[in-house]
């Protein structure tokens, strides 16, 4: 019964997302609300970047729709909801809210960078108020139980980091949509197989919209194409980093670390938060603001060995599906750490070679990018 109600949510997902998102984009054409071309972007032509504004009704549209009915089908409140889950969603709620008004400014007129930092630090505050903090790092660097004044901050700290992380990879068609779809679709198997169903219906609502998205993203003809914009991918930054750290957080009834749970579910949001790092050591070694957007990210970086935009989307998703198989399978073998240096190992090698194609494209069409050796990983 309870497959039929993840699978039932997921389809309500994707019907309700079937009918609002068309809406939004004969809104957006109607009032020429679109993201205009520049020299930092990939598009050549006026899109809407609305389709976000679909992402946070649907899923809690479907969310509570669902809960609703297994109450009336013979499942109490409290079997459904234990008191702390509880109120981890609530402010999960709250904090959704915040950052996706601010994501609606932000595609509608535009906010700095400034304020969408601070609402952020604010909206990642409400987890470790609602008791989801990171107390245990399951082994990762020789470290296991942690205090919680370093557990606080640092889950603060990765909530900002996972929700910038899939906002600034938000950069070409389908790769924020199509890497959030495989991290959630991982997230959906973990958390049904530890038992985990709060947790993986919320998974599935989010899966669902995505999924939509992505085909209006990717597949549809000129004309009806759309973005997410800041108010898609700030929430499903949010949303991933709550998923996430669920898993980095030891309780007397849930223990995610006895099978590397942790860097399982960690591995399907590696492109994003690797390439954060590269990008802002870059911006920063260069003197220059690490918020300043440029055409450095991994995409840019594809895009200049000659490769379309269809296949760097497409790279990259495998990519991601390497991380996610690999990683599950050297859970059974090795620990935690040396599962992350490998993923570092195997993540220098990439843009090595990446490298390698770049130059030979310069080679060929005499263009030239990076002039010195300092400039040669970065």
């Amino acid at each position: 019964m309870i497959i039929a109600y993840l699978a039932g949510i997921f389809l309500l997902s994707i019907l309700l997302a079937t009918v609002i998102i068309p809406r939004i984009l004969f809104i957006s054409y109607k009032k020429r609300l679109f993201d205009v071309p520049d020299s930092r972007k990939v598009h050549k032509i006026p899109i809407p970047r609305l389709g976000g504004l679909s992402f946070l009704p649907v899923i809690l549209i479907a969310l509570c729709s669902v809960t609703g009915i297994r109450y009336y089908t013979n499942h109490p409140v409290d079997m459904l909801w234990a008191s702390d889950l509880f109120i981890q969603y609530l402010f999960l709620i709250v904090g959704l809210t915040l950052l996706y008004l601010i994501g609606v400014a932000d595609d509608l007129v535009g906010v700095g960078y400034r304020y969408k930092f601070v609402i952020q630090i604010l909206a990642a505050l409400l987890f470790p108020l609602s008791g989801l903090w990171i107390n245990d790092l399951g082994g990762l660097l020789g470290l296991h139980e942690i205090p919680a004044y370093i557990g606080m901050p640092l889950t603060v700290f990765l909530t900002v980091y996972i929700t910038n992380a899939i906002n600034l990879i938000d950069g070409i068609d389908g790769l924020a949509s199509g890497l959030s779809c495989i991290a959630l679709g991982l997230l959906i198997i973990v958390c049904a197989i530890v038992g985990q169903w709060t947790h993986a219906f919320l998974a599935a609502a989010t899966l669902g919209v995505v999924i939509t998205f992505y085909y209006h993203n990717v597949f549809s003809v000129s004309g009806r194409k759309l973005f997410m914009g800041d108010a898609g991918s700030l929430t499903l930054g949010y949303i991933l980093s709550f998923l996430v750290l669920h898993f980095w957080q030891k309780t007397q009834l849930w223990d995610p670390f006895t099978m590397n749970l942790n860097m399982v579910t960690v591995s399907t949001l590696l492109i994003p938060l690797l390439d954060v790092v590269r990008v802002f050591y870059s911006r920063v070694s260069e003197g220059r603001n690490p918020f300043t957007p440029d055409k450095n990210h991994i995409h840019h970086r594809l895009l200049r060995t000659g490769m379309r935009v269809r296949a760097v989307m497409i790279t990259l998703l495998m990519l991601s599906l390497f991380f996610v198989v690999s990683n599950f399978i050297l859970s059974f073998y090795i620990n935690t750490t040396f599962m992350l240096l490998l993923d570092l190992a195997f993540w220098l090698t990439t843009h090595f070679i990446i490298r390698y194609f770049i130059m030979k494209h310069e080679a060929v069409t005499g263009k030239k990018w990076y002039k010195t050796y300092r400039n040669f990983f970065w």
